[in-house]
């Protein structure tokens, strides 16, 4: 299997990696002309900052540092090798929630380490600090924090968790009108939400195991590893700090939704999408076991469609036209790292109109040959 040196990707022609060089140049073109609606700096025609636009108005509305973004850009890899490349796929923008799946690595790295014993165990029996011992928080596990259907229920960074209920992703990414209604909490494992707030509480219960930061733990045990670039960086908010013991450490967020968040350019984004393809292998070493990473890919009992922070094909109810094992991380603007592994794809696409994604990878597999 090929693996790509630090600094360098061997490219290959369509043809020899088993694709149509004109279906495959069609397909990038698709993406060229599916730029997101969203403004390069991140702002409303109103002016508010993209990530709170559904939200009230506040002084504190935005916690994190905010970049403008680049244009559109991706890449297609083929066995490993470039069969596409387009765009600065080197700039490290924003990548709002594709964060999440890498949270889901971390929590891998927890598990293989030893410093999460079972998924399955209340994440109270870790006496991490005090945001799981209501009679609402303490039987959420670390499955339920990793499926989004916890229903954690407090404030963190000055963020409520009711801030995102009632969070429909099926509407605009541009503004929710019912995000925010409030609603009854259900036990843990009962309701499926996406929720910043929680994936939040998520990272720092996972800071406070490794009592290191988590971009740190991500650098030295896959990135650097793995021959990522120095140019990405996990930011946090501004009050996202905790004293571990004696040291001030940041807590990073699950996405940028109020800001901050996963910095990282596709070509860095490709070689973890290529780890991952390889089942957590990397030049014969075992980066990730790969148990987590079938763990990642199991459905959830009541959203089949996502797994582990990873969004699924299950049953191929998402993407008809792709396999049932393919997955991916995905965020807002769009964002996305698309893994099949039927027909050893890599895919990263940033910066298309959400409803010309699944048009843009139908056109990929399109230009699959043999």
């Amino acid at each position: 299997m090929y693996f790509p040196p630090r600094d360098q990707w061997e490219s290959r022609s369509p043809a020899e990696l088993g694709l149509a060089p004109d279906a495959l140049a069609t397909a990038v073109d698709y993406h060229l002309a599916h730029e997101t609606p969203w403004r390069r700096d991140f702002t409303t025609s109103a002016g508010r900052y993209i990530g709170v636009a559904d939200e009230p108005p506040s002084p504190d509305d935005v916690l994190g540092p905010v970049e403008p973004r680049g244009g559109p850009n991706g890449l297609v890899l083929r066995h490993g090798y470039i069969a596409a490349e387009w765009g600065d796929t080197a700039r490290a923008d924003m990548t709002f929630s594709v964060a999440k799946s890498y949270l889901a690595v971390v929590a891998g790295l927890a598990l293989d380490r030893g410093l999460i014993r079972d998924i399955d165990e209340p994440v109270q029996a870790y006496g991490l600090d005090d945001g799981f011992e209501s009679s609402q928080n303490r039987f959420i596990t670390w499955r339920h924090l990793l499926q989004q259907t916890s229903e954690w229920q407090g404030t963190l960074w000055g963020k409520p968790d009711s801030i995102d209920h009632n969070r429909d992703l099926a509407q605009s990414e541009l503004g929710q009108s019912q995000k925010g209604r409030p609603r009854a909490m259900r036990p843990p494992g009962e309701h499926w939400e996406y929720n910043d707030v929680r994936v939040n509480r998520l990272s720092l219960s996972l800071l406070r195991l490794f009592r290191r930061p988590l971009a740190d733990v991500l650098r030295e045990s896959m990135m650097a590893r793995i021959g990522a670039s120095d140019a990405w960086r996990w930011q946090p908010y501004r009050d996202s700090w905790v004293e571990v013991d004696g040291v001030r450490m940041p807590s990073v967020p699950g996405g940028s939704h109020w800001g901050g968040g996963l910095w990282i350019g596709s070509r860095d984004h490709a070689r973890l999408g290529l780890c991952m393809l390889r089942r957590g292998h990397w030049q014969g070493e075992k980066l990730l076991s790969e148990t987590w990473i079938e763990e990642m890919r199991r459905p959830c009992p009541i959203n089949p469609r996502y797994g582990l922070l990873w969004w699924l094909n299950t049953g191929r109810s998402s993407m008809p036209f792709a396999p049932a094992s393919s997955y991916a991380a995905r965020g807002a603007g769009s964002n996305v790292i698309w893994i099949d592994p039927e027909h050893d794809l890599v895919v990263v696409a940033r910066w298309i109109d959400r409803p010309h994604v699944e048009p843009f990878l139908r056109r990929i597999l399109e230009s699959v040959r043999t």
